[in-house]
């Protein structure tokens, strides 16, 4: 792999994690601490939508920001061609 491809590469790649951790903050934080409040308005499953977010909706989030990142890098590999067999 060339100097150039290595920098493409792990640009993609830290503008995937950037992303990606951008949406789980949003969620996590914002969500979950700075729109409580607002979102404890509404019900969901008999429980304030705002401790939803804090306490599950956070790390369901995460868990498919995992699988996303997964298949991402998958794609990403086979681009540069650096996947493994």
């Amino acid at each position: 792999m060339s100097e150039r491809d290595l920098k493409g590469y792990w640009k993609r790649n830290l503008k995937y994690l950037g992303i990606l951790l951008s949406i789980w903050f949003t969620v996590s934080y914002g969500f979950g601490i700075l729109l409580a409040p607002a979102l404890n308005e509404i019900q969901m499953g008999g429980f304030k939508l705002g401790f939803w977010f804090a306490q599950q909706g956070s790390i369901y989030t995460f868990v498919v920001l995992i699988f996303v990142y997964v298949y991402l890098m998958n794609k990403l590999d086979q681009e540069f061609k650096v996947q493994e067999d």
